[in-house]
């Protein structure tokens, strides 16, 4: 089974074509479609919880005077925004044309929300310098230096309920290329290609990284979101199971990360 297949390879009404919801559930996973636009996670076997540390094997499932703020907004407010770059990704697509660092509070903005009626909270959140430090697998740590990561966000979710916990972490590349050699830095065998569990000091999310899990790299332009998610007490998820984490996965990247990330594209900008 596999997660859902976002972009190339996530947004609100405002959003252009290609970026739209109904073009975006075109692409979306589904756990019986495992035709050529969908990426298959991988469950992984995980030792311990000392979750920045190894796995342990498993199997394949599934800004002048004024202060920069302030002249930033002036400029955006004062001026017609210019054109957006051709390209399914508009100003998103290259960090030439998107140049601004990402931050926590940008693509994870609320501390609770729901989608559909379900309910997540984000428990914890870490901006890292060094991609690597992210990342579990030389080939995707590779791919990171490689693409000039120059930062890697995560944060951490879990449920109402308390029984999914989950990182979604989005990578800083250079263009869209670095971006989508990242996504495929495990090709067909990804049990060691992932983002890194943050586990989070509450009860729940600490024991992110123990057990099994799913992971799964999707691209926005030049920025490559990669998630990790699991059931809270490591088991490994039956059928029923392996579709709920997926669909906690889709939900928590459309209302943080994607949807900061589609603002981007219009504008070259942090939604303000």
């Amino acid at each position: 089974m596999g997660f859902p297949k976002k972009r190339s390879t996530g947004g609100e009404d405002e959003a252009p074509e290609a970026t739209t919801e109904s073009t975006r559930q075109s692409k979306m996973w589904s756990p019986y479609d495992e035709g050529p636009r969908s990426r298959g996670p991988l469950w992984f076997a995980l030792g311990g919880l000392a979750v920045l540390g190894l796995l342990a094997g498993g199997l394949v499932i599934m800004w002048n005077a004024e202060t920069p703020g302030q002249a930033e907004t002036a400029r955006r407010t004062s001026a017609p925004l210019p054109s957006a770059p051709p390209g399914e990704f508009g100003f998103a697509g290259d960090r030439k044309t998107d140049p601004e660092p990402l931050t926590a509070k940008e693509l994870f903005p609320q501390k609770k929300f729901t989608v559909d009626g379900r309910s997540y909270e984000m428990t914890t959140s870490k901006n890292d310098k060094k991609c690597g430090d992210a990342a579990n697998g030389e080939k995707l740590v590779k791919a990171l230096k490689s693409g000039k990561c120059n930062q890697v966000v995560r944060a951490s979710f879990r449920d109402k309920a308390g029984k999914v916990i989950g990182t979604v972490g989005v990578a800083n590349l250079n263009s869209t290329a670095s971006a989508t050699k990242v996504a495929s830095a495990g090709g067909k065998d990804k049990r060691s290609v992932y983002v890194k569990a943050l586990p989070g000091k509450d009860a729940v999310t600490k024991y992110l990284g123990s057990g099994s899990g799913a992971a799964e790299i999707w691209t926005h332009g030049h920025y490559a979101i990669m998630v990790w998610f699991q059931n809270k007490d490591g088991s490994e998820p039956d059928k029923k199971a392996a579709k709920t984490l997926a669909q906690a996965a889709d939900d928590i990247a459309k209302a943080t990360a994607f949807k900061a990330l589609d603002a981007r594209s219009l504008s070259g900008y942090p939604a303000s």
